[in-house]
């Protein structure tokens, strides 16, 4: 399989090299260049063609909204995800009308970043293996009809979310809430990436919450957490 080529767009020097330095860490993505503006963003996307842009919202020379928009406009193939400060409920809105594949909030941790390139990973694979279109294909490759897929059980579950493992994984979060997605993987005897699939899928389900916990060392980490039912 083809690496995901990616291109940081990232006006603060100090952010894109931390996103340089997230992508580093996965694998089968490839960073093909960094823009600090959306004049060089304009330039390198046209030179290089990447599969993928990581797009601030903020920069001296412009929004990277209105580039998502000419983008979308010129039918470029080149998908965008969000990394931003932007919390304002429009700007949401504009991504979403845009066709972000992600919106990831600022500051960045590692986790979330991961787990958005290996939704996208497969989100891929799903395309490039299709011959034709049929609805459950559809369904699957666009997530926002199925808002609570995990809590029907005679939903059909994706590509890759095994009912059973998702079942061993509730198991293990409801016993001890604030798991992370590593402490997980050692219960069920499962790699940290398998792992945090299943538990950002039960994310979008609306079943776990996801908070960032910093601790005292090492770098940040999401720990999941069971929704209380009312």
């Amino acid at each position: 399989m083809r690496p995901i080529r990616v291109l940081i767009a990232e006006d603060d020097a100090r952010i894109a090299e931390i996103q340089r330095r997230f992508l580093a860490r996965i694998e089968g993505v490839e960073l093909c260049g960094i823009a600090h503006s959306l004049a060089d963003a304009r330039d390198q996307l046209d030179m290089l063609q990447p599969d993928l842009v990581l797009l601030d919202v903020y920069f001296p020379d412009g929004n990277g909204l209105d580039l998502l928009k000419e983008l979308r406009a010129g039918d470029s193939p080149c998908d965008v995800i969000l990394i931003t400060a932007a919390r304002e409920v429009e700007a949401l809105r504009s991504a979403l009308r845009g066709g972000v594949f992600d919106y990831i909030l600022k500051p960045l941790v590692f986790d979330r970043l991961d787990a958005a390139l290996e939704r996208y990973r497969i989100h891929r694979e799903k395309l490039d293996n299709l011959d034709d279109v049929a609805q459950a294909e559809v369904d699957t490759l666009l997530p926002r009809n199925h808002p609570e897929p995990a809590r029907t059980t005679s939903c059909r579950l994706p590509k890759g979310i095994d009912g059973i493992t998702l079942g061993r994984v509730r198991d293990v979060v409801r016993a001890n809430g604030g798991w992370s997605a590593e402490e997980v993987g050692a219960q069920l005897g499962a790699s940290r990436t398998t792992t945090r699939r299943y538990l950002e899928y039960l994310v979008t389900a609306e079943e776990l919450t996801a908070e960032v916990s910093y601790g005292t060392v090492g770098r940040p980490e999401r720990r999941y957490r069971f929704i209380q039912q009312e």
